[in-house]
């Protein structure tokens, strides 16, 4: 899934605004906190968008998508990967 800078931005001033009110750490520089933020959710997105492309990749054909043995299937194999990577 790719997000848009504006959506990327939105999500990490949510982050730091729930970071200060919760006050769950000292935030030294609010502009790397932001940039790094920014960072690792795209990371994490384009990590969910390989992985989905792999499990994909291995769904047998006679599979019919959006039938419940594809489905089975694509979750099996989409933990399968993320395993794989350790997350």
């Amino acid at each position: 899934m790719n997000l848009s800078e504006g959506r990327l931005s939105a999500l990490a001033q949510a982050l730091l605004a729930a970071t200060k009110r919760d006050a769950l750490g000292k935030i030294l520089n609010e502009h790397i906190f932001l940039l790094e933020t920014k960072r690792a959710l795209t990371e994490e997105f384009s990590l969910d968008e390989r992985l989905d492309q792999l499990a994909r990749a291995r769904i047998p054909r006679s599979a019919v998508p959006g039938s419940r043995e594809w489905d089975v299937h694509y979750r099996r194999f989409y933990e399968e990967e993320r395993r794989k990577l350790g997350r």
